[in-house]
């Protein structure tokens, strides 16, 4: 009788620096990489997440149990280059079913050199950092010398110019017959562009880097203000243009333009303990009492009390652990928010709040004929 062959052995490791380390399986690229190991809760949405550009640095572990069982599709990527680090998952599925599916996650991850694990024990691994925090990991070979990766990972710096990667060079246009619209890429996901354009605008989209001359030499009917990755005290040139223009046009700001507006605005920002990502976050609209579920990417928060003294109020706060989710400017037409109403992925809930924006330009449009 012939001997089974074991398919599958261990041949991945998850290392963390506080040198908890977790075997695996390795799908994807096959490399070494180190960066910042969250978690997410989404149920769905595993194609948007990997290509999100507000993960650039970052290692994701998934909480729902199994990834990739609708494989990979061209339409739903939010990104042509994702700079995410890796990806952590309890089980990874190696034959997708679904009518879009055009190739497998790992097929998909080997191509853009991205490496993931799976195997893991994602429960363990979400516990650790609910309860200590956000924490460098690598992902390396398992013959790899545990203690000299780790090392070298505990010396390691995480990047602090993350929006200087993921943003444009250079500007282009999404024309269109509606306001126009300068989008200010801070690490745009390609939803928010979708939802302008479903709204007509002419969109002009710029790097971070833009000054206030050159943005208001566009001559626009608004500005929006993408997501992003990282802490978003690292741009004050952006910061310095955003307080340069807020009182001449309408100002539409998403997480990282939330937080940017925020700060323009006299606030302060600080690092959330493990952060909130995921499409399943409840939101309560302080303005009308009604709580929206929402998408969330973000690791950085809106010191509420900073708010006080500011021109700026509060309008949206989380239900779960009552951080800011949204200001609004008390003189301006100028508002943000800290999660994703255009839903790539989540729920829709907010979607409503693209049309505040274009009913703020209506109405700005309207003053200035006067």
């Amino acid at each position: 009788m012939k001997e089974r062959k074991v398919m599958y052995s261990y041949n991945k490791q998850l290392i963390l620096e506080d040198g908890t380390v977790y075997k695996g399986y390795g799908f994807g690229a096959d490399v070494e990489t180190i960066g910042e190991v969250v978690f997410n809760t989404g149920m769905t949405g595993y194609q948007e997440t990997l290509s999100d550009p507000s993960y650039n640095g970052q290692i994701v572990t998934f909480t729902y149990p199994l990834i990739g069982n609708y494989g990979i599709n061209r339409d739903d990527f939010e990104t042509i280059t994702p700079s995410i680090k890796g990806l952590i998952v309890r089980e990874v599925c190696k034959k997708p079913s679904n009518f879009r599916t055009e190739y497998t996650l790992h097929d998909v991850l080997k191509d853009l050199k991205i490496p993931g694990i799976s195997g893991i024990d994602t429960r363990s691994l979400t516990r650790k950092i609910r309860e200590h925090g956000t924490i460098k990991g690598v992902i390396t070979d398992l013959r790899a010398d545990s203690d000299k990766v780790l090392k070298k990972l505990q010396i390691s710096n995480l990047p602090t110019d993350q929006i200087s990667q993921v943003s444009i060079q250079r500007a282009y246009q999404s024309s269109g017959k509606g306001y126009r619209v300068v989008l200010v890429d801070l690490g745009m996901k390609s939803g928010i562009l979708r939802e302008l354009n479903a709204r007509g605008c002419d969109i002009v989209v710029v790097p971070y880097n833009i000054t206030a001359k050159e943005l208001l030499h566009l001559n626009p009917d608004g500005v929006m203000l993408s997501n992003g990755p990282g802490d978003p005290e690292d741009v004050p040139e952006t910061i310095a243009m955003i307080n340069e223009i807020m009182d001449k046009l309408p100002i539409f700001g998403i997480c990282m333009g939330h937080q940017l507006i925020s700060l323009a605005g006299g606030a302060k920002t600080y690092k959330l303990k493990f952060g909130h990502r995921g499409a399943n976050h409840p939101v309560k609209n302080l303005l009308t009492g009604k709580v929206d579920i929402t998408s969330q990417n973000h690791g950085y928060s809106v010191d509420i009390k900073s708010l006080e003294n500011t021109d700026l109020e509060l309008t949206h706060l989380s239900v779960n652990d009552k951080t800011c989710e949204g200001v609004r400017h008390r003189y301006y037409p100028v508002f943000s928010v800290q999660y994703h109403p255009e839903a790539s992925p989540g729920p829709h809930d907010p979607n409503y709040l693209f049309d505040q924006f274009i009913e703020n330009m209506s109405e700005y449009k309207a003053i200035k004929k006067k």
